[in-house]
């Protein structure tokens, strides 16, 4: 097939990250995003390079057995967050455990893959999400202003996701609020071709257990239209405090962001109402968030993945553990849950911001046994003095850095714990690490994030010993 051309086939086969594979009748390989196995679909060849042929999905001319008779959300299709609400849970599920299994097992140099657990699913799968991102901008081009996420395929158009499956009814209550508070007050939102404009993002976010809200509005210093700017805040801060929530608002802060970026990106927050915080809790410990704080974004489902990773570290361990390495540690979550198994937890993480955070959490849940550093990982390594018996790895999308993989594996540890939010990266690292004489023992998928194609994935790695090679 050559680019431009327009052609029809069905999808064998979706491989992580949602990349369907159509075969034309000349066997042709040709990748298309967006699909399900078993889907007739029409599509338009956008690249063709070196024997590779990538498409775009035009339409589905016929469904895959796979899919629901009706998408679970109303904005599936149009709206481009989630790619799996036309599919049952269950086939999530199986379509999530199959392509992560395929991956570690294509990285594992294990004999069997009895050490795969499969996956453990959500316990929630509708309105899990505790933090939301909405963007303010227009249906379509000059159409009437929207609040939501980027329409499918578009740079620039947005849905209004005001019955969006992944947030609960407070969202949608917030949202709808918004919208139609800065539409009837005719405030302009930034345009990313223009630069000019004041109205940016939505920032939502709810803790599970205690059900606390906190609202971000971020925006441009750019003018804002007839009335001062104290006034229209005021306005918007009034009109959410007098919708009917199931939780709480606890805080409602203004953020400023002049960058050209369409990212939020802190230049200055003012608190409107409350305080720029919330607490959350999760295994019984308790956590304060920030705005801009990492946290995963499923409380419940994180709970499971860290049950898991406290799993697999007293499995590895035949009495308490000594000294564990948390890196890459985020907020300190993984570190508190893993303090009471432990005589003492370090964490490390680059942003300052968390690890203040993190102090402060472990201060609060009475942990004395928790040390976090700020600084690159790469860096900081050298200025520990003690020695880990266990190192937690929990990276960014893009893994470890491969000078920090080759620091961490030199401490030889007998055990490691590696959380992957992109398998993918998991793959790469499990090669040297294999390399380096480490062999996976236990590993599992914990969805996370049902009703799109992302899944958190973790493995237990242990080191081996010369007298123990028989083993594997």
């Amino acid at each position: 097939m050559k680019k431009g051309e327009i052609g029809e086939g069905v999808i064998e086969k979706v491989e992580f990250p949602n990349k369907g594979w159509i075969y034309s009748e000349d066997g042709e390989r040709i990748l298309i995003k967006n699909g399900v196995p078993g889907q007739k679909v029409r599509f338009s060849v956008q690249k063709k390079r070196k024997g590779k042929c990538e498409g775009r999905l035009l339409e589905v001319l016929e469904k895959s057995p796979l899919e629901l008779e009706q998408p679970a959300c109303v904005h599936f299709g149009s709206c481009g967050g989630c790619t799996y609400q036309n599919l049952d849970y269950s086939q999530q599920l199986q379509l999530k455990e199959k392509q992560i299994k395929e991956l570690l097992l294509s990285a594992a140099h294990t004999p069997d893959d009895s050490w795969f657990e499969g996956i453990k699913p959500s316990p929630l799968v509708c309105g899990y999400r505790n933090k939301m991102e909405f963007s303010f901008g227009d249906e379509y081009k000059d159409g009437p202003l929207a609040l939501g996420m980027h329409r499918r395929g578009s740079f620039y158009d947005l849905v209004t996701v005001d019955q969006c499956m992944i947030t609960d009814g407070d969202y949608h209550q917030i949202l709808k609020s918004a919208l139609t508070y800065f539409t009837n007050e005719g405030v302009t939102y930034f345009k990313k071709n223009t630069h000019i404009g004041y109205l940016r993002h939505l920032l939502v976010r709810k803790a599970a257990k205690t059900g606390e809200i906190l609202v971000d509005l971020v925006t441009t210093t750019q003018d804002c239209g007839e009335r001062p700017e104290a006034h229209l805040l005021s306005g918007f801060r009034e009109a959410l405090l007098q919708l009917p929530l199931a939780g709480k608002i606890v805080g409602i802060v203004h953020t400023k962001n002049d960058s050209v970026a369409d990212v939020v990106k802190n230049e200055g927050t003012d608190v409107l109402y409350g305080q720029d915080y919330f607490y959350e809790e999760l295994l019984g410990l308790k956590f304060k968030i920030s705005v801009f704080s990492f946290f995963q974004t499923n409380s419940l489902g994180a709970e499971v993945l860290y049950e898991t990773a406290r799993d697999y570290i007293r499995s590895s361990a035949q009495e308490r553990s000594g000294v564990i390495f948390d890196l890459y540690s985020g907020t300190g979550t993984i570190a508190q849950m893993m303090a009471p198994a432990a005589e003492k937890v370090i964490g490390v993480e680059i942003v300052e911001e968390a690890v203040l955070a993190a102090r402060e959490n472990a201060s609060r849940n009475g942990l004395l046994n928790c040390t976090f550093l700020a600084g690159d990982v790469l860096k900081v390594l050298d200025a520990i003095t003690e020695r880990p018996d266990v190192i937690i790895l929990d990276p960014p999308r893009e893994g470890v850095h491969p000078k920090a993989l080759r620091k961490i594996l030199d401490y030889g540890v007998d055990h490691i714990v590696y959380i992957s939010c992109k398998p993918t990266s998991l793959v790469r690292d499990l090669e040297v690490m294999q390399e380096c004489g480490y062999r996976v023992v236990r590993g599992c998928c914990v969805d996370l994030f049902p009703g799109t194609y992302h899944c958190e994935s973790i493995v237990l790695l242990s080191k081996l010993k010369s007298n123990k090679v028989e083993a594997y």
